[in-house]
């Protein structure tokens, strides 16, 4: 995938391409890494890349149940944590696919279908549903906001930003040296 969603035919497509972009910034953050380091936790805090990867289907996975009104059992505890038995290959491919699970279950919703408000502390008492819109909108802010805790973690690791990870990944390595030479930075 490219750093910009392509054109899109309507507004679902759209909402889900920007879904699919930001999930697949954990392919290339975790671009490289072995299962040790995507368990590292080299900041204040005790965030990993492979605990957010993990976190991030996690988090996809309930919000399609409760779009759906389907049973899913989140890990609370486990959640945000790559687990001695987990790898990041696996960690990544089960990305992957609840992403395409959501496509496949979203696929045929209208955008305005009610979506029940969960009951939690930190969601609104007084908005009785949301729609199919919000929760996509909603899951772009979510994994936006974890992809930037990993680029700060990569870049604790490495040094590795996104822009490099990208290309490294994508096979655009070399063009994209030349470029960050005559800009004379990364940007």
């Amino acid at each position: 995938m490219t750093s910009s969603v392509p054109p899109t035919v309507d507004e679902r497509d759209n909402l889900i391409k920007y879904v699919a972009q930001q999930r697949d910034t954990f392919r290339y953050v975790a671009h490289g890494l072995t299962d040790e380091q995507a368990r590292m936790q080299p900041t204040a805090g005790t965030l990993s890349i492979g605990g957010l990867i993990k976190h991030i289907a996690q988090m996809e996975r309930s919000w399609v149940a409760t779009v759906t009104q389907t049973e899913y059992q989140v890990d609370y505890v486990n959640g945000f944590t790559m687990l001695a038995d987990e790898t990041l290959e696996g960690l990544l491919a089960d990305l992957a696919k609840a992403g395409e699970e959501t496509e496949r279950a979203l696929a045929d919703l209208d955008m305005d279908h009610p979506v029940p408000v969960p009951d939690a502390p930190w969601f609104p008492k007084d908005v009785e549903n949301w729609s199919v819109r919000w929760v996509l909108a909603h899951l772009i802010e979510e994994i936006a906001r974890h992809a930037g805790h990993a680029d700060i973690i990569r870049e604790f690791i490495d040094g590795k930003t996104m822009y490099e990870l990208q290309a490294m990944a994508d096979g655009w390595h070399e063009q994209y040296l030349a470029m960050q030479n005559n800009w004379g930075g990364d940007e």
